[in-house]
């Protein structure tokens, strides 16, 4: 079991969320577990309260709490993309319903925020070439997507 699980908070949507993001990462991602509310819970009695579930290996809780929170960009999940092909397919799922951010971050359909980040990134931007670094960084600060061609060009 997993010492820390992020719990996100959900008006209703936490299991129809859990579901897309398991679609959206396949492999090693499935739901563990959903929780429904009993006569003594505050939401209506059969309905779902948690839905435990997991993305690439990472276990999260999704709680239906109800319409007092909402998700902002304060809190986001960061994705490890090994190539552009899987930046461009993330993106596309995320952001087809959501919206588009700047520098790789988006909201998805359920308001939570995400940064699809190439592997490529850090190496890019690290390293004693500072002047390199800094022109990748102009290039990132105008991306909405990023592209790991234009940032290893820059």
């Amino acid at each position: 079991m997993q010492k820390i699980k992020p719990c996100l908070w959900f008006d209703d949507q936490a299991q129809e969320a859990a579901e897309f993001y398991v679609s959206v990462f396949g492999g090693d991602s499935r739901i563990v577990d959903v929780t429904r509310n009993s006569e003594a819970s505050p939401g209506e009695t059969g309905s779902v309260l948690t839905v435990e579930f997991v993305l690439a290996g990472q276990e999260y809780l999704g709680l239906n709490g109800g319409p007092h929170f909402h998700f902002s960009e304060a809190v986001s999940l960061s994705v490890d993309c090994a190539d552009q092909e899987e930046v461009d397919r993330l993106w596309a799922k995320f952001t087809e319903e959501g919206e588009e951010s700047m520098c790789g971050w988006l909201k998805d359909k359920y308001g939570l925020s995400w940064q699809i980040v190439p592997r490529a990134l850090p190496e890019l931007l690290g390293g004693p070439d500072r002047a390199r670094a800094d022109r990748v960084m102009k290039a990132l600060m105008g991306m909405r997507k990023l592209d790991v061609q234009a940032l290893r060009n820059a």
